[in-house]
């Protein structure tokens, strides 16, 4: 009889770690996803940043170029 209880008492206690060591192991799982979760904001807000640069310096790029051909058409009136 006593086997038995000092058994359940095992048993209970080893059931009991392993809740805690569960509980602890997914804290830690939680933290990581929410870490990777922010990096992840963070590098999409860098690709829309860059989108946007890319969009300006596409508009720029398209401006220089009609001045280049006016400033063209001014020199070939000027001769």
């Amino acid at each position: 009889m006593e086997t038995i209880i000092s058994s359940l008492i095992s048993a209970g206690v080893a059931l009991l770690i392993c809740l805690i060591q569960q509980n602890k192991s997914r804290a830690l799982i939680e933290y990581r996803i929410d870490e990777l979760t922010k990096k992840i904001e963070k590098h999409n807000n860098m690709l829309e940043r860059l989108y946007d640069c890319e969009k300006d310096i596409k508009v720029h790029t398209e401006q220089i170029e009609n001045i280049d051909h006016r400033l063209g058409r001014l020199e070939e009136k000027a001769s």
